[in-house]
Parts: structure tokens; C-alpha cells; sequence
């Protein structure tokens, strides 16, 4: 049986990750530390959503251990799935927002659907992650009223809710002109400060000299890790 540290935030032993019936990476191994920021990168179809669609249990890990979120991802039962989620945020680039909610609205339904009760409560947090990216005014307003780098914060916002363990985010600046992206990736930075670990799949490489940390690369089937492994990054855009 496979062994876990008890102080990884992920810990993935031995993987092999599928997409349909194909095995994209293999023999993945990797820890992701409490506070810790870590980059994904690799070419379009390398591996990079199929990996953290895994993580989230979007994915059926087939082959090898993953460990997140308190959960054994090997055999999780779709029942447990809701509850390992509750520990993650989940930054889709294309926002998944209900476009016929207010953005308060967007965000107490999210709150409604993992357990939250008490309406005192619910507000204080909504207004409190709103005002922690920025968008403390924006309550009462419609996704279509905001920009796309708006709309991206609303999305962080939303992910920040239940203080998850680890923020999980598929390129979240790959639709934003880059003054834009700047800002969301500061904020990105800001909540990895306070403490909250952050796995970014990116393709902007310029974002990462700007701010270097951890790369781990998807390329031929293979994740390769920077603390492990020599490699530039010229070759997985």
C-alpha cells in the first residue's frame, strides 16, 4: 500500500493519467507543499488538464496513488468526490459563471451547494472574497456588465470561498491581454502569500520569469519537475 507524508497537499505516486482510453502521462511522481506555488506547463495536448482534472476527480485515476485533500483518490466513491472538492479551488478559464445571476447570486449558490447555512455568514464571506480580488462594489452586477479580467476575478473569488487547502487553476490569465493578466496573476500571488498553495497551468512563460517559482512540464508523456530536472521552458508553449 502506498505511503503519504502527512504534510503534502498533493502527493501523487507511480500515476499514469488518462484522457479517454489514452494515457497521456506517465509515471507521474510529485509532492505539492503546503503554501507552495507551482507552475504547470507543456504544449496543447501534452497532458495539463487531463492531470488536474485528475487532481479534482474529474478524471478516474486508473493506475498509481494520489493523495489530496484528505482523500485516496484511487478509489474515491462518487459521494466523497463533492467533499474532496470543498478542499479545492477550481479556476476554469472560461469563467463557468450563470449569466443570469448577479455575481452575489453566482457566489451564494456555490455557498448553498457545500453546506452553508446561516445568511449572516454567507454574506460576510461573499463580501469579504469579493473585497480580497478587488471587487468589492461589483455585488448587485451581472457577468455581462463585467470585463473578462472582471469576470476571472469573480471566478477566484468564487474558488476562495470555502478557504481551500489548494487553488487548482487552468490557465486563468490565457484569454487576458496582458496588463489584465498581470493583475489577476497578482492576485494569484497574494493568496499564495497567505498561506494557500497554487498549481497554475500556463502557457505565459512571461508570467513565470517575471515570477519564477516551481515548473513542473508535461512533454512526451513524461512530468518533469525544475526541482529535479534540467530543462528551459522554450518548448512547451
Amino acid at each position: 500500500m502506498t505511503t503519504f507524508s502527512n504534510d503534502p497537499v498533493v502527493s501523487v505516486r507511480n500515476a499514469t493519467i488518462y484522457q479517454d482510453e489514452n494515457a497521456v502521462l506517465k509515471d507521474v511522481n510529485f509532492d505539492i507543499e503546503k503554501g507552495e506555488f507551482v507552475y504547470l506547463v507543456g504544449r496543447t495536448g501534452s497532458g495539463k488538464s487531463s492531470l488536474l482534472k485528475t487532481l479534482y476527480a474529474d478524471l478516474k485515476l486508473q493506475v498509481g496513488a494520489i493523495y489530496t485533500g484528505g482523500f485516496e483518490l484511487k478509489d474515491i466513491k462518487s459521494k466523497k468526490i463533492p467533499l474532496l472538492r470543498r478542499k479545492l479551488g477550481i479556476i476554469f478559464q472560461d469563467f463557468q459563471l450563470f449569466h443570469d445571476r448577479t455575481i452575489s447570486e453566482n457566489l451564494y449558490f456555490v455557498m448553498k451547494a457545500t453546506g452553508w447555512k446561516e445568511r449572516s455568514k454567507m454574506k460576510a464571506r461573499l463580501t469579504e472574497v469579493l473585497m480580497k480580488v478587488g471587487l468589492g462594489a461589483y455585488l448587485n452586477k451581472m457577468p455581462h456588465q463585467l470585463s473578462g479580467g472582471e469576470q476571472q476575478r469573480v471566478v477566484i473569488a468564487r474558488a476562495l470561498i470555502n478557504e481551500p487547502i489548494l487553488l487548482i487553476a487552468d490557465e486563468p490569465t490565457g484569454n487576458l491581454d496582458p496588463a489584465v493578466a498581470d493583475g489577476i496573476h497578482q492576485i494569484f500571488l497574494d493568496i499564495n502569500n497567505s498561506g494557500t498553495a497554487i498549481l497554475m497551468a500556463t502557457h505565459d512563460h512571461r508570467l513565470i520569469n517575471a515570477n519564477p517559482a516551481r515548473v513542473l512540464k508535461c512533454s512526451n508523456g513524461q512530468l518533469l519537475d525544475s526541482k529535479s530536472e534540467k530543462f528551459d521552458l522554450t518548448d512547451s508553449q
